[in-house]
């Protein structure tokens, strides 16, 4: 008899349709039963001996919700609800489809896994887990429509002590890569530890889910630069631990991002239904997307009515060449323009255009000035000395976001000026970021008072579940200061660095804390909303909101 082994997890919804993924302990049909009568079911593939399943359901109606049971081969028996779940039955909710309707966006990144069950925590309440209990015992108005994970959705290379106790039972830990994972089979332990907490596993069962990685997903400042690729390709361990890294994301989660319409044409899911054990198809796609960032596109499309969201892979994407840096290459640049623009001004374009990248476009003015000073070192503005300085200081501060590839960030700035313009724009064009463990607002204005019709922001939060020392909390509050303003600009002069076409001011935080933070969007309105997890005594952990504002 075949079990469930991980998920479900709600990955697409659509007014009629829905996928859902599953792994399980065998070779067998998986099937998703609703009590409305929609249902669907799909044959498992393997890798590296493990056995998954993407279910498309069909047959569900418009602006309807639920209820559905996963079964595994001819038991009969349904393997999903658990047995005496203190959780809700898992739900399907379509979206009706109505002008006047709301869509609740709900993001984040970094979420460190929880340690077991009576155990401390270092980094304090998890704002998932605290989200799933609001929903379960609250009202449909506490359920985001769609949860948008922006990256470290797990720490290759920051491992729990309870998986740094596996690990060390499964192979010596003096070996590199030491206490990080290290091969496919560590990696499935790694998302078993993350959802398999009770709370977590049921949440992602019922809210559908768009995915992207970041850094640690693979290894800190993962592709940070050519000399820190070449370096990490000359260690024994490294292709191993990328290949695995690139597998393992493929199944767990890119697969789910992508609509049925583009499961149905792509070429490796094909091959590996078709496949008895998909293991070498799969790692030779893997090799190839590590060997060329072109030959394989991460970023996707996914549109929620009139509400546009294009998610860009802002790591395995990026042209690491010194005199060209490029967050993303020519061809993800030119896909990215095209969904930005399709159907501008018409009834075809959108209200709100999503831009999802783990790594924020505008960061406090200090830290911006400091990485395009840093980018222009590195090639060489100030001669080979300053460049290995430059070089070193990369690596130990971090100095990869968008303003540290200048001419990426300059593109992605007239895009967006460009999406927003005319006649039809949408009335917001909001960019969603994690990564930098604390959550703001920012909002751009353009020199004499021009720039798009679209009310423009940039909306950063994170960590879902992880924490900041102190020193970089004031460094992040120093960032945004007139006095840190004053000091970005001299490493401006320094590096000879042509200047940002745009200013920016912070409209809302710091925050620090584990958060989430909420975009409602109904026509062309919208509102965010930000939410720490706070302890109340003889309550609990609670989601408490910090800021709440009108966007549009």
């Amino acid at each position: 008899m075949a079990r469930l082994r991980l998920g479900p997890l709600l990955r697409y919804v659509d007014g009629s349709a829905a996928t859902v993924w599953v792994e399980t302990d065998r070779p067998c049909t998986a099937e998703v039963r609703c009590a409305d009568g929609a249902k669907g079911t799909a044959n498992t593939f393997q890798v590296a001996g493990h056995h998954y399943a993407l279910i498309p359901v069909t047959g569900l109606r418009p602006g309807a919700e639920t209820a559905y049971e996963v079964r595994l081969g001819d038991s009969g028996a349904p393997v999903w609800p658990l047995p005496d779940s203190p959780f809700p039955p898992s739900t399907i909710r379509t979206p009706g489809g109505g002008d006047d309707e709301a869509l609740r966006v709900t993001f984040g990144s970094c979420r460190w896994a929880a340690p077991p069950s009576g155990e401390h925590d270092p980094v304090g309440p998890d704002a998932l887990d605290t989200l799933a209990a609001r929903i379960a015992t609250g009202t449909a108005a506490d359920r985001p429509d769609v949860l948008l994970l922006l990256g470290d959705q797990v720490y290759a290379d920051n491992t729990s002590a309870a998986t740094r106790r596996w690990l060390a039972a499964r192979r010596n830990l003096s070996d590199p890569p030491g206490d990080q994972v290290a091969d496919y089979e560590e990696y499935t332990h790694l998302y078993y530890e993350s959802w398999l907490d009770p709370e977590v596993r049921w949440l992602l069962s019922t809210v559908p889910s768009c995915m992207i990685f970041d850094d640690h997903d693979v290894i800190d400042d993962w592709n940070t630069s050519a000399a820190w690729l070449a370096e990490m390709r000359a260690t024994p361990w490294w292709r191993e631990r990328v290949l695995s890294g690139l597998m393992s994301y493929w199944v767990y989660q890119h697969l789910g991002n992508l609509p049925p319409a583009e499961l149905e044409r792509d070429e490796l899911y094909a091959a590996l239904c078709a496949s008895p054990d998909g293991t070498d198809e799969l790692r030779a796609f893997a090799a190839a997307s590590d060997a060329d960032p072109t030959a394989t596109r991460w970023s996707y499309r996914r549109d929620f009515g009139r509400v546009r969201l294009l998610m860009i892979d802002t790591r395995a994407a990026r042209v690491l060449d010194e005199q060209d840096r490029r967050m993303i290459d020519p061809d993800e640049a030119r896909w990215l323009r095209e969904q930005a623009l399709e159907g501008a001004g018409g009834p075809d374009g959108c209200d709100h255009l999503l831009i999802g990248t783990s790594l924020p476009w505008l960061l406090p003015h200090l830290i911006h000035d400091a990485e395009g000073w840093n980018a222009a070192l590195c090639r060489g503005e100030r001669g080979e000395r300053w460049a290995r300085f430059g070089e070193n200081l990369r690596r130990r501060s971090d100095l990869e976001h968008w303003a540290a590839f200048p001419s990426s960030f300059d593109a992605l700035t007239d895009l967006i000026a460009e999406a927003g313009t005319g006649a039809g724009a949408p009335a917001t064009v909001c960019v969603l970021s994690g990564d930098v463990h604390h959550a703001y607002i920012a909002e751009p204005s353009w020199p004499g008072g021009g720039g798009p019709d679209s009310r423009v922001l940039q909306l950063t939060c994170s960590p879902v579940h992880n924490s900041i020392p102190t020193s970089i909390k004031l460094g992040f509050h120093f960032g945004w200061s007139r006095v840190g303003r004053a000091l970005g600009r001299r490493f401006v002069r320094h590096g000879r660095v042509t200047r940002a076409a745009i200013n920016w001011r912070r409209t809302g935080g710091p925050w620090f804390g584990n958060q989430l933070m909420t975009l409602t969007l109904r026509g062309r309105s919208a509102g965010v909303r930000l939410e720490q997890v706070r302890v109340v005594k003889g309550v609990g952990e609670r989601l408490e909101t910090t800021q709440e504002s009108r966007l549009s």
